[in-house]
């Protein structure tokens, strides 16, 4: 176990700085998927660190539940993560609002979609011939995809003119 202590230190102090850093990047919308993919999977490492840092300094770290500051911040730590637990609702709102906006105009007619596109109802049908998909001006993008969102926006790239 002496070993593993020159590891768990500068194992926990190096997983938190990638963590801040990627969370960080996260909570500005400025993060890349891979600094996503990263967050997640050093977040398994910090975790593990943690607890072989909090089990190699076990003595130490009982001292902090006699002390009230330390316990109240573990405490109000605890709360908030049983907190987060809670739904307050539909989850909705998580939702990517690029993503939305696909939906909302794949599930649109093509009638509605036309003028949205600064074309008309036939015009958008015609193109859609051209590539081979047969249309009336009520279906939708995501009708004429059999319900594939992937499907319905190679659609749209289609028509976009």
């Amino acid at each position: 176990m002496k070993h593993l202590r020159a590891y768990a230190t500068p194992l926990t102090i190096g997983t938190f700085l990638i963590m801040g850093a990627t969370g960080i990047l996260m909570f500005f919308h400025t993060n890349t998927t891979l600094n996503k993919v990263v967050h997640e999977y050093v977040g398994l490492v910090m975790v593990a660190a943690v607890i072989l840092h909090v089990v190699l300094n076990w003595r130490a770290f009982q001292t902090y539940f006699k002390r009230p500051v330390a316990r109240t911040l573990m405490t109000a730590s605890a709360v908030m993560l049983a907190a987060s637990f809670v739904s307050l609702g539909d989850d909705a709102g998580d939702a990517r609002p690029d993503i939305i906006a696909l939906q909302m105009v794949s599930s649109a007619s093509l009638t509605d979609l036309a003028p949205l596109m600064g074309t008309d109802a036939e015009s958008l049908i015609s193109k859609l011939a051209e590539q081979g998909v047969t249309a009336t001006a009520d279906q939708t993008l995501i009708d004429l995809s059999d319900g594939d969102m992937r499907g319905a926006i190679t659609l749209l790239s289609a028509v976009k003119g």
